[in-house]
């Protein structure tokens, strides 16, 4: 989410491959790849009627982009002011939903038109966000996940736990067939949350998607996740990546 040196002494020990057998744990197969924008410092991504949306973050560098998925062409584009240092967005119902991080500002925009419509003083910093249908669901960076209305009022929240033990530092979300999928900040990890309890019930090992030789000086860590219910096709990529990945997950053995 943020520059990692800020935050990298904070970093929990990761939780993942405990071979406890209790959470079921996943591998990668890559289906397909197409072309990502290296300057696209992903915060956002996902995937509405068929179209992809990402939202960008960097002071500065701030954007939220209609993307051709084909080329990872900008179709159309939102720029932000420099101060704003944007985070994950949505569509719910008619309205997109876009965050930000220390500012804690949401916009809201017209979801057909990405017309402005209002800005809101978000209740925490903004990190990821994503919806069942019915709610919002946002992370923070910490342990929790919110479920708030159309106007961010808070209606419950759960802690998400591995074995009894927070996971922190989930960040971009997206919510897939009754479950919320998490990537967890500077790991390499996707965890798999049951958004009526929190309990982690699955683990996605996502070391290697990129391979080394497609790392740059400014190549970031793995972060976003979308979803398109029509196909029934999941997508991944991160920061500054060159490349987005359709993905299946196995199941290891």
């Amino acid at each position: 989410m943020k520059n990692i040196s800020k935050i990298l002494f904070l970093l929990p020990l990761l939780f993942i491959s405990c071979g406890s057998g209790k959470v079921a744990e996943y591998t990668l197969e890559v289906v397909n790849e197409y072309p990502h924008d290296t300057e696209s410092y992903t915060q956002g991504l996902f995937i509405k009627d068929g179209k992809m949306y990402e939202s960008t973050g960097l002071n500065g560098k701030s954007t939220f982009r209609v993307v051709n998925m084909e080329t990872g062409e900008a179709e159309r584009r939102l720029d932000f002011d420099k101060k704003y240092f944007v985070e994950g967005s949505v569509i719910f119902e008619d309205n997109l939903y876009i965050l930000t991080w220390e500012s804690r500002i949401a916009f809201i925009y017209d979801a057909a038109t990405l017309q402005y419509k209002s800005s809101w003083k978000y209740p925490r910093e903004g990190w990821g966000i994503t919806t069942d249908g019915k709610q919002l669901i946002a992370s923070d960076g910490s342990a929790n996940l919110y479920f708030m209305d159309k106007n961010f009022k808070l209606d419950r929240k759960v802690t998400v736990k591995y074995e009894d033990r927070p996971v922190r530092w989930l960040n971009e979300l997206e919510y897939i067939k009754g479950k919320v999928w998490a990537n967890v900040y500077t790991s390499d990890e996707i965890v798999i949350i049951n958004p009526r309890d929190g309990s982690v019930e699955g683990i996605i090992d996502c070391r290697g998607l990129l391979p080394k030789e497609l790392y740059a000086a400014d190549t970031d860590v793995l972060n976003g996740i979308a979803y398109d219910k029509n196909a029934d096709k999941i997508y991944l990529t991160g920061k500054n990546w060159p490349k987005l990945y359709e993905i299946r997950i196995v199941e290891k053995r």
